[in-house]
């Protein structure tokens, strides 16, 4: 399987700050939406939230900007699921101009499946692991995204 394309959108002039660029907040809008799309693909969405009192909440994030997102460009985020267990998701989307193979940013994503009720961490129902599942063998030849498991620091002072 390619990479799934989980979201695509035009870069609008209000989206870009005095430099000509993308804004740090758009670039995690634009990863949400793919995360949404992600979750209808799971049987996350909201018919399904609504009927089973289940959605996913995201615990961590990180965000790497790579190169320059300037306006009026299209662009996409593909999504590879890096691995699961039982309640948890590990994610990463990567953004992409529409068509283009060249990484503009990653967003590696943990999010965590929550019984709205609680709310407490809940498992993933059999339908929704056997979602995962298939995604993840089908994505089984894919390389390990460059930028996952990273920690910001700085070096320790001396």
């Amino acid at each position: 399987m390619p990479t799934l394309t989980t979201y695509q959108t035009h870069i609008r002039p209000e989206w870009v700050d005095y430099n000509g660029h993308l804004r740090d907040a758009y670039y995690l809008l634009i990863f949400s939406y793919a995360t949404d799309a992600l979750m209808d693909m799971l049987c996350l969405d909201s018919q399904n939230r609504d009927a089973n009192g289940h959605s996913l909440f995201t615990l961590e994030l990180h965000l790497n900007y790579l190169h320059e997102v300037k306006v009026d460009v299209e662009v996409q985020v593909h999504t590879q699921i890096i691995g699961h267990d039982a309640k948890r998701l590990h994610l990463y989307h990567s953004l992409h101009l529409a068509g283009g193979d060249k990484e503009l940013a990653g967003n590696e994503q943990m999010l965590l499946h929550v019984d709205l009720a609680g709310p407490r961490a809940a498992p993933f129902t059999e339908r929704t692991l056997g979602k995962l599942q298939t995604l993840l063998d089908e994505q089984s030849d894919l390389p390990t995204p460059v930028y996952i498991g990273r920690v910001i620091a700085l070096p320790p002072a001396r």
